[in-house]
């Protein structure tokens, strides 16, 4: 990847976190507490994620990881304890760091600009707010999430046999039975969310679903 396309990568993911740090200016505590799309999470603790994310650094995550003998609980550990601050704090932090880029080892640029679109979906969705991310953005999330060598992100097998088809941008993933869609929709059903299912056809459409819910 160029510097250039780095740094696109890099805007994007700043112009998301602040798109949700305005969003969360407009909630009421009644909709913060809302349960999110991420399991265990209301909406408030899916934006303290996203400011963990930027804000404790790699060893805070791995001496929480240590400690809980788990990736994701220690993610879970930093995201609940951010939680406490108060909205307007969470969404300031993530206003004010916007533009700081992140590119992990091995994964790059792409694995947060892929991370903050579900999680948009995650918080506007239960919230019946519009979830219509930018469809470039939502395309190259989806090259992120299905290429066969991103474990940990996607479960492996989730998406074998299954070819994905947008049907609002003219790209496609995988092989084997078709399921169309929206970009969106694709999005967060890879990433293991059922809430936009129900936009989705196809004749693969059945193993899908059937995965995410075993």
């Amino acid at each position: 990847m160029s510097e250039a396309d780095a740094t696109e990568l890099f805007a994007a993911v700043a112009d998301e976190r602040r798109r949700i740090a305005d969003l969360l200016d407009e909630l009421d505590d009644a909709q913060l507490a809302t349960p999110s799309l991420c399991a265990g999470w209301d909406i408030k603790t899916v934006a303290a994620h996203l400011v963990s994310v930027l804000a404790d650094s790699f060893w805070t995550f791995q001496w929480w990881t240590v400690r809980h003998r788990s990736l994701a609980a220690g993610i879970d550990e930093l995201a609940r304890r951010r939680a406490r601050q108060p909205a307007a704090e969470i969404a300031d932090t993530l206003r004010r760091c916007a533009d700081r880029p992140i590119s992990p080892p091995l994964f790059g640029p792409l694995d947060p600009l892929a991370d903050i679109v579900v999680h948009s979906g995650d918080i506007r969705i239960p919230l019946g707010l519009p979830f219509a991310p930018d469809l470039l953005r939502a395309g190259l999330a989806l090259d992120f999430l299905t290429a066969p060598w991103r474990i940990g992100f996607v479960p492996v097998g989730r998406l074998r046999g299954i070819r994905l088809c947008a049907n609002d941008i003219d790209r496609t993933w995988g092989r084997g039975a078709e399921v169309r869609g929206s970009a969106a929709a694709l999005l967060m059903s890879v990433g293991g969310r059922t809430a936009l299912m129900h936009e989705l056809e196809g004749p693969g459409l059945p193993l899908l679903r059937h995965r995410l819910s075993g």
